[in-house]
């Protein structure tokens, strides 16, 4: 079926998305489904782990058979099947795989373990797909703020990372002290266009010198005692002009360090990801750094920043062609390295 090229069945439950693609050969997608866990969440302001692990037993069926419904093919036109392995959240994450493992069993398909941080990179070849290795990715979400140098497929440097807090986790914070609510990240980014992000300078850290590493904790303490202050000084709170001026200190430092990995690898082309990569000051800066010092920079669209199954399909693809299966007693990693 579909002239023989491969079928790659991806499950993706790494944390409050359930969802399952069908992607022919590495960049075809021909269906990505997912059922959102956001409504269930906000009432609590953030994921709740048990809760999230019993959404995803009740979705993953119905998930992926909206999944093969959309593609037009059944189970059976599956080549091999790529899930998330690791890292993100254990419980939800072993659905997921206790799923992909049955059905590779039952089908004796090949079953390929893929990593949270791949899958975002691997968004990007379904984006653009004259995109190829090497270049230089800032992966950056409300688990993850990493700088890589990609220099093939499946061959990945991690170069710096946060120490603390990720960026998508201070958003997320700092929009829950200042009432905005959850998820932070498309809030904080709304709220900062109608402020001005100048109006409070918060610290902007980035460590010792020449450090690609991040620390995001820090900020949203700052916000915190600027509003305790202003709260004792009997002084209005706009909420706009803190959001504003939060995110700038962040995206600047995201953008800063990029760039500075970017010069010193050599690479000319960047890539963000990550559900961050959907925010527009971030994307806006890095696109005008990037003219300045004459990189190509490449995002993907706003579906395939957040976590979802097509990204996880692609990077199976990759790994499967280069000869790395896995078996069955492939694993939940929470803590999973790249």
């Amino acid at each position: 079926m579909k002239d023989n090229k491969l079928i790659t069945l991806g499950i993706e439950t790494s944390c409050d998305e359930t969802s399952a693609a069908v992607i022919l050969e590495e960049r075809e997608v021909l269906s990505n489904v997912i059922a959102s866990q956001i409504k269930v969440h906000q009432a609590f302001g953030g994921v709740v782990p048990e809760i999230a692990s019993r959404h995803h037993l009740n979705n993953i069926n119905p998930v992926i058979d909206q999944a093969l419904k959309e593609a037009d093919i059944t189970l059976k036109d599956v080549d091999l099947i790529g899930v998330t392995s690791g890292p993100g959240l254990v419980g939800a994450l072993l659905i997921g795989l206790a799923t992909a493992k049955s059905m590779a069993y039952v089908l004796k398909k090949p079953l390929i373990g893929v990593h949270h941080i791949q899958g975002h990179i691997s968004a990007i070849y379904i984006e653009h797909k004259e995109l190829e290795p090497p270049f230089l990715a800032l992966v950056v979400s409300g688990g993850h703020t990493s700088i890589v140098d990609v220099t093939d497929y499946n061959s990945y440097t991690v170069l710096g990372s946060t120490r603390d807090d990720a960026a998508g986790e201070a958003f997320d914070k700092v929009a829950r002290v200042l009432g905005l609510g959850y998820p932070g990240g498309p809030l904080i980014d709304e709220a900062a266009k109608k402020g001005n992000p100048h109006a409070v300078e918060f610290k902007r850290v980035f460590l010792e010198k020449g450090s690609l590493d991040f620390s995001f904790s820090g900020i949203k303490t700052g916000v915190l005692n600027h509003l305790n202050t202003e709260k004792l000084k009997g002084n209005q709170i706009n909420v706009n002009d803190i959001a504003a001026s939060f995110q700038l200190s962040v995206i600047e430092v995201l953008v800063g360090k990029t760039i500075m990995a970017a010069e010193r690898t050599k690479r000319d082309k960047v890539v963000i990801a990550g559900g961050v990569a959907a925010n527009s000051l971030l994307r806006d800066m890095m696109k005008d750094e990037c003219e300045r010092k004459g990189f190509s920079l490449y995002f993907p669209s706003p579906i395939l920043c957040t976590d979802n199954a097509a990204m996880i399909g692609c990077a199976a693809y990759y790994k499967y062609k280069s000869g790395l299966e896995d078996n069955f007693f492939l694993d939940a990693y929470p803590n999973m390295a790249l």
